[in-house]
Formats: structure tokens, C-alpha cells, sequence
């Protein structure tokens, strides 16, 4: 008699320890079928004699490891050119506006890169709102079209991740207590000395956390490259892409491939290592930003302010600019161009001028986006969810497989639609294909964005309600869900904005009849006349609205449900 409670606490631990295994299996289901398989397969080419022997693979993949090292160590160098400054200037300073610009700064690094490339595309470009600029800039300083482009895709890259600099550093500065720099001062240090040797030491870690993660980036930048500078610029990424499609050598792509995910995973350690000290490193917040009181306070701020804005509003602007500007005659135009506003490139994108069975009008594209994106939510919150719960309160074997959740962060989603072409072939004819890519991409940030909510959860609640008599689903929609609907729409949200702008993997793997917006595009900026270009920004434009009126719905919501939680 005595052993049966040791039994049955055995029987239920037991019954427990299994419970928990079900939570994995549809989440390792689909990371083996979909990730795990077709690395398996990349990783396969990439080891055998015929790719290793191959002395032009060789070559060509280390031309592109140097050149991609070449391009991320400049676009970080001019991100922490201009992100550092305007650290200092949010985390220090109180200016009229400051909300408003510290929003501003935040919004690119939300937006698809395809829209990032077209922005910039539409301001400085060669068929751009400044494109007499463009000429000025190549004849007075004797530069090329190929070396403008590569600054150009500096900048957006600097566009695209100086919000990154501001949010860790700046957070970092905020928390610097303000006695330090006054007991330097005391002691004779001037301003240069402070921060040399005072306040550079403590942010070192906040520095190199933000130079790490603005660095993996960069090395895995493909739409704003291919989309500002073409196939020229073979970074491992592009290399990638034209050695699976435009000029195939699958062994090369493979090799190139694992090359890439190597130096990611490196990456990442570094970044996960880096930012722990941090983390160890967080004190209270000390110093409060204050109004500017001397004249070189002034300066910086005025001299800051406008710089940021101007850099962060000007492509955000030209491109629905552009879209309703006409600079440029149409393909085969024999008429008189009428310059200036038009609505003509949103009315084209309902129109198949030339009759064609294969044509897919452009607002087809955007009704495929949001289909895909619907499913990669259904995706990724059906598999996120039970991963979740049983991170909420890991055991070993919690401890053990979280890891793998977090291996498709290392690969590219070029890298992904490279293992999809190998392990499925011409299954990848599917449509299905691409939400399930969309979800490999999604889902790591889902079952991040659930886990804490899940874990907050306190047990008492969830006994209470059981007491009361209430059923196991009269206690997830009473006492779980009300807790854990702010989380899931930000994990759905995020989701969702992850698919409409996903460019890499889709480029890959998507059939011409099933195009998304960033494809359609990529297509339009990729053929002459001015009625392809208008077309193009009129799409980015499109994406550019419904990325951002799908973040502030959910921050709308997550609001509402604030005030009646």
C-alpha cells in the first residue's frame, strides 16, 4: 500500500515526460523534412571529390568570401559612421521631435530589403528622381556606373541597420552613470580623454555586439545587392543564386553554400557570447537625457536632427514620388511623353496590355503575397505553439533541442531554396512550396516571441480555474489565452511581414505563374522603359503600405488588449 503513491508519481512523470515528447514531434517533423533533409543534401554535394577537386570552384568561392567580407566590413564601418552619432544624440539629448525621429530611424530595418533597394533606387538611381544627379556625381568625379551602384548599396545598407546601432549602443550610453564622467573631469580629463578612457571600456561590449550583428547582415545581404547592382557584385549570396539558376553549378552553389553558413554560425556564436556580457553588464538607467545647453550641444543636435532625418525621409518619400512621376518614355513609345504626375503605372498593374497566357497581372502577385502570408501564419503558429509549451519550463530534453530550432537563423534563404532545389526537384513546382520557406524563416522569431508569454503564466491560475470545475479548453480560453494574446499576434504579425517580404528563397524556388510582390518587382526593375520602372515602384509602394499598416494594426491591437487586460 505504501508503494502506490511512488507509483502513481512515477506514472505521472512518466505520462508527463511523454506528453512533452508530443509537443516536438510536428515541429522536428518539419525542421528534419524541410530544413534538416535538404541540408543534409547541400552538405552531401559539397563533400565529394568532383566539388573539392574543381580548382575554378575553389577559386570563384574565394573571390566571393572576400569580396562579401569586403562590402559587409564597409556598410558596418559607414553604419557605425552615422549610427554611433545618433546613439549619443537619443540616448543624451531632449529635442522637440525626438520620439517622431527615433521612430523614423527604426522603420527601415522592418521593411522587406526589396523595398529598402527600390527606395534608393527611386532616389538616386539612373532612373531616379535625381538622375541628373546620378550624371553629375559620374562626371565630376570620374566614377563608373558599377562603383556608383556598390556606393549606393553601401548607403542602404547603412539605411537599412543604423537602427540596430542605435538601439543597443544607445541603450548602453543611457545607462552609464553620469558620476564616472564627472569624477574624470575632476581629476583634468577633457572630453577626448572621457570617452577614450573612460567611456569607450564600459561600451566595448554594447560596440561589438551591435558591429557583429550589423556585420551578419551585411555578409548575408542579397535583394539590396542584386537589386542595386546586378550579378557584378558576387557576393556569396548572388553567387548562390546565379550558379543555381543563370549559370547552373549546383556542386559550386553547394560549396559556397556550406562556405556561408559556416562563417554565419561563427557569427552568431560571437554575437550570443557578446551580447551575454551585456546582458551581465545592465545596470539601472542613470543618465537622463537633458536639453542641449551649451552652443556645441546645439550644434550637435540641430546638425544630428537634420542629418537623420533627411538620410531615414528622403527614400521613404521618393519612392511614392517616383511612383506617380513620369521622367522617362515607355518601351517602344513614338508618342510625345507627358512628364510629370501620372496614375498610369498603378492603373497598368490590372492590365495585361500585351494579351499574354503567361502574363500575371501585378495585383495577382499581391493576392499571392497575402495568401502565402496567411498560410506561413497558420505555419508557424501551429508548429511554434507546442515547441513553446514545452520550452516554457525546459527539462533536459527541452535544453537539448532547443539549439535545433534556432539552426535555420544561421542558413541564408538563399542557402534554403538551394537545399529545396536538391532534396524535391520538381515537386518545387508547388506553389505550397514557398509558405513552407516562409515558415523555416518565421518560425525561430514565433517560438521566441510565445515562449516568455507561455512561461508567465502563473499555475495557480490555471489550478483555481480547474478547482472551479472548468475543463482543460474552459482553462486555455479563460486563464492562457487572455495572457497570451498579445504574444501571438505579435508572433502572427511578425510572420506574416516576414513572408510579404521575403525575396532570397522565393526567387528560387517560385514557379513564373505564382509570383509574390517582391518577385513582380524584381521582374519590372529588370526590364527597360519607363512603364516597367513606374510599375515597379508603384509595387514597392504597395508592399512599402501593407508592411506598415500590418505593424501598426498589431500594435493597435496589442494596445486594445492591453487596456482590458
Amino acid at each position: 500500500m505504501n508503494l502506490s503513491p511512488a507509483l502513481s508519481t512515477k506514472t505521472r512523470s512518466y505520462l508527463s515526460a511523454n506528453s512533452r515528447i508530443l509537443f516536438w514531434i510536428p515541429t522536428l517533423l518539419f525542421l528534419f523534412s524541410f530544413f534538416f533533409f535538404p541540408l543534409f543534401k547541400i552538405l552531401a554535394l559539397t563533400f565529394n571529390f568532383e566539388t573539392l577537386a574543381d580548382f575554378d570552384n575553389l577559386l570563384v568561392a574565394r573571390d566571393s568570401l572576400l569580396f562579401t567580407f569586403y562590402q559587409a566590413a564597409l556598410s558596418t564601418l559607414l553604419t557605425f559612421a552615422l549610427g554611433l552619432p545618433a546613439a549619443i544624440l537619443f540616448a543624451k539629448f531632449n529635442f522637440p521631435g525626438k520620439s517622431l525621429l527615433r521612430a523614423l530611424t527604426a522603420v527601415p530595418f522592418m521593411l522587406p530589403t526589396v523595398v529598402v533597394a527600390a527606395a534608393f533606387n527611386s532616389l538616386l538611381g539612373e532612373r531616379g528622381l535625381f538622375a541628373t544627379t546620378f550624371d553629375l556625381l559620374l562626371s565630376t568625379f570620374d566614377l563608373q556606373p558599377s562603383t556608383f551602384n556598390f556606393i549606393l548599396i553601401l548607403i542602404a545598407h547603412t539605411f537599412y541597420n543604423t537602427s540596430i546601432v542605435i538601439r543597443i549602443v544607445g541603450n548602453a550610453i543611457s545607462r552609464l552613470d553620469p558620476k564616472l564622467e564627472s569624477s574624470a573631469r575632476v581629476l583634468g580629463a577633457d572630453t577626448f580623454h572621457v570617452w577614450k578612457d573612460v567611456i569607450l571600456p564600459i561600451l566595448r561590449p554594447s560596440l561589438l555586439a551591435a558591429a557583429l550583428l550589423v556585420f551578419m547582415f551585411d555578409f548575408t545581404s542579397f535583394g539590396v545587392i542584386l537589386l542595386l547592382g546586378g550579378s557584378q557584385f558576387a557576393t556569396l549570396e548572388v553567387e548562390i543564386y546565379i550558379r543555381a539558376l543563370q549559370l547552373p553549378n549546383l556542386n559550386l552553389a553547394a560549396l559556397l553554400s556550406v562556405i556561408q553558413l559556416i562563417f554565419t554560425l561563427v557569427f552568431s556564436i560571437l554575437y550570443s557570447r557578446t551580447i551575454n556580457q551585456v546582458s551581465t553588464q545592465t545596470a539601472p538607467r542613470f543618465s537622463a537625457s537633458r536639453p542641449p545647453k551649451t552652443l556645441r550641444e546645439r550644434l550637435f543636435v540641430f546638425t544630428g536632427y537634420w542629418i537623420l532625418l533627411t538620410f531615414f525621409l528622403l527614400p521613404l518619400l521618393s519612392l511614392p514620388i517616383r511612383s506617380f512621376t513620369r521622367l522617362e518614355a515607355d518601351r517602344g513609345q513614338r508618342t510625345e511623353v507627358q512628364y510629370g504626375f501620372t496614375t498610369d503605372y498603378y492603373e497598368e498593374l490590372f492590365i495585361n496590355r500585351r494579351g499574354s497566357l503567361f502574363y500575371v497581372p501585378p495585383v495577382q502577385a499581391a493576392l499571392n503575397s497575402l495568401g502565402f502570408a496567411g498560410i506561413t501564419v497558420i505555419l508557424s503558429l501551429a508548429l511554434g505553439y507546442p515547441a513553446a509549451y514545452a520550452l516554457a519550463k525546459p527539462t533536459r530534453l527541452e535544453k537539448f533541442l532547443d539549439p535545433f530550432l534556432m539552426l535555420p537563423l544561421g542558413a541564408s534563404a538563399v542557402m534554403m531554396g538551394l537545399g529545396f532545389i536538391l532534396s524535391f526537384g520538381r515537386l518545387i513546382a508547388s506553389p505550397f512550396f514557398i509558405p513552407i520557406a516562409h515558415t523555416l524563416i518565421a518560425l525561430p522569431f514565433v517560438i521566441r516571441t510565445l515562449q516568455p508569454a507561455l512561461a508567465s503564466i502563473p499555475e495557480r491560475l490555471r489550478q483555481a480555474a480547474s478547482t472551479l470545475g472548468a475543463s482543460p479548453l474552459r482553462v486555455w480560453q479563460a486563464v492562457d489565452f487572455p495572457i497570451l494574446s498579445r504574444a501571438t499576434l505579435s508572433a502572427a504579425t511578425f510572420a506574416f511581414t516576414v513572408s510579404l517580404g521575403e525575396f532570397g528563397a522565393t526567387l528560387l524556388i517560385t514557379r513564373p505563374e505564382y509570383p509574390t510582390i517582391p518577385i513582380a518587382i524584381s521582374r519590372f526593375l529588370s526590364q527597360p522603359g519607363g512603364l516597367n520602372y513606374g510599375q515597379a515602384m508603384a509595387m514597392a509602394t504597395v508592399l512599402m503600405l501593407l508592411t506598415t499598416l500590418s505593424i501598426l494594426l498589431i500594435e493597435k491591437l496589442r494596445f486594445n488588449n492591453a487596456g482590458e487586460l
